[in-house]
């Protein structure tokens, strides 16, 4: 029988961003150095293959420090960490490595020269995610609120409104951010804000293609975690911008191939801690059912290179 025709817009850019790939370099690099095992407190990045690839090489993955021996390596994980957790460690007199992407530190920093400059800063996140945990425990409790909606920018009182300051999660919807940021600027006039914006590049890449592809393709697949924020945050602006359908699925093994019922053009993307192995096993998929072709939407160039920290150079 002659398989249905099935064109599929792959989105570039997609998957791993400089900064995923840094963090899990580091972890690589402290195992060739210090051999296994090397603990990482919290997930390196959110993808469970890649955490379960780097547990094969002899990871130990840990939510808290106290579950980590005084004498073996530990990785703090890219979304950054409050900062006695470094303080601990350096008590302890552990030997870690700080994985932080370095555009969540840029926020860290903005975060705490508010701080000395007497302004309350408003963090624009999500209540929980590390990264919003990390910012928030790089100052004393009271110095920064959380601004998850609108609504909260609405009710947000302050007894001295020129005494504030904004900044953002690196990986919110861009468009959502937009408008939270609107309400607090008519709000607060005079809000210092930062001097580039906190949402990082390759969040920012990664929607725009999406939006892109999604105004042609009736289905967007996104590969990633449910537990990554850029990854939720690709699925809903895939169902904003003219999908019919939008999925965040972990890999191939969850597609509802009832999904593609009636579906001529697929949308696909990544989000920016999953592995393009993923991406191909998806493509694999469906050429196993459809006649495939693939067509990859360039919206952007990325060249952005971290560099990994000096003490694991050369491992």
């Amino acid at each position: 029988m002659t398989k249905p025709a099935l064109s599929i817009l792959l989105a570039a850019p997609r998957g791993f961003c400089a900064g995923v790939d840094r963090a899990i370099q580091i972890v690589e690099q402290a195992l060739a150095k210090w051999g296994a095992p090397v603990y990482v407190r919290h997930e390196i990045v959110h993808n469970a293959h890649v955490v379960k690839r780097l547990e094969a090489m002899g990871a130990i993955f840990v939510e808290e420090l106290n579950e980590c021996p005084d004498d073996r390596p530990v990785v703090f994980s890219a979304h950054g960490v409050p900062k006695v957790v470094p303080a601990e460690a350096a008590r302890r007199q552990m030997t870690y490595v700080d994985a932080t992407c370095p555009l969540v530190s840029k926020v860290h920093a903005e975060a705490q020269h508010h701080a000395r400059n007497g302004l309350h800063i408003l963090l624009i996140g999500h209540a929980g995610h590390p990264e919003v945990v990390g910012t928030m425990g790089q100052l004393d409790p009271g110095s920064m609120t959380l601004i998850e909606t609108v609504q909260d920018a609405e009710n947000f009182q302050y007894a001295d409104p020129a005494r504030l300051a904004y900044a953002t999660q690196t990986t919110l919807s861009v468009d959502d951010t937009k408008d939270i940021v609107a309400t607090l600027r008519h709000r607060f006039p005079q809000m210092a804000e930062p001097r580039k914006d906190d949402i990082c590049y390759a969040t920012t890449n990664r929607q725009d293609a999406v939006k892109v592809i999604a105004q042609e393709a009736q289905l967007v697949l996104v590969i990633g975690a449910a537990n990554s924020s850029n990854s939720v945050r690709l699925k809903e602006v895939a169902e904003r911008s003219g999908a019919d359908a939008a999925y965040l699925i972990a890999s191939a093994d969850n597609i509802d191939w009832s999904w593609f019922d009636g579906v001529t053009t697929l949308g696909l993307t990544a989000g920016a801690s999953a592995p393009e192995t993923l991406v191909q096993g998806v493509i694999a998929a469906c050429r196993a059912r459809f006649a495939v072709s693939v067509k990859e939407v360039v919206t952007a160039q990325e060249d952005v290179v971290f560099r990994i920290p000096r003490v694991l150079e050369g491992a």
